[in-house]
């Protein structure tokens, strides 16, 4: 369990560095990059979860689609690819402030819906049950994240191609 437990803190490190160093860095192929390491770090935690069929679909889907169609939307836009000083503003401080309230705004939910409710230990999930679950129960929600993720590449598109 100890081990288990180190393995968790190092991969939350590197997945709170990677993070950090997507909204600051000032190229915007690395910061795709920077959210492969992020994404790769959510697929760790769901194998240390022992989901590993959450994992691999975390790789496929988040690493291996979502992040090639954002290089692809970078590289197919005007977007330049180098570096680039545009990209940072003065407004640093009101985002850390705005962070910091907003994780205590869902602190305070989760403890006021949780506080020290244990979750009862469940059996894994099979596949099978993920994809009816999904597809059956959760159907909305799945088609209007679609939806959601489609309208943001378009925006993206529409914002990068302004002329």
């Amino acid at each position: 369990m100890l081990a288990q437990n180190i393995i968790f803190y190092v991969i939350a490190a590197a997945m709170g560095i990677a993070a950090i160093r997507v909204v600051t860095t000032k190229n915007v192929v690395h910061a795709a990059l920077y959210l492969v390491v992020v994404l790769a770090g959510v697929a760790a935690q769901y194998v240390l979860l022992a989901a590993e069929f959450t994992a691999v679909v975390q790789v496929l889907v988040y690493i291996g689609a979502i992040i090639v169609l954002f290089l692809f939307g970078i590289m197919l836009t005007r977007a330049r690819i180098g570096k680039e000083n545009d990209l940072d503003n003065d407004q640093r401080f009101v985002g850390a402030l705005v962070s910091v309230a907003l994780l205590g705004f869902l602190g305070a939910i989760l403890w006021d819906g949780f506080e020290d409710t244990k979750l009862p230990p469940g059996r894994p999930q099979t596949s099978a049950e993920v994809g009816l679950s999904i597809f059956r129960d959760y159907v909305i929600p799945f088609e209007v994240i679609s939806i959601l993720l489609l309208a943001a590449l378009i925006g993206a598109v529409v914002i990068a191609r302004r002329d």
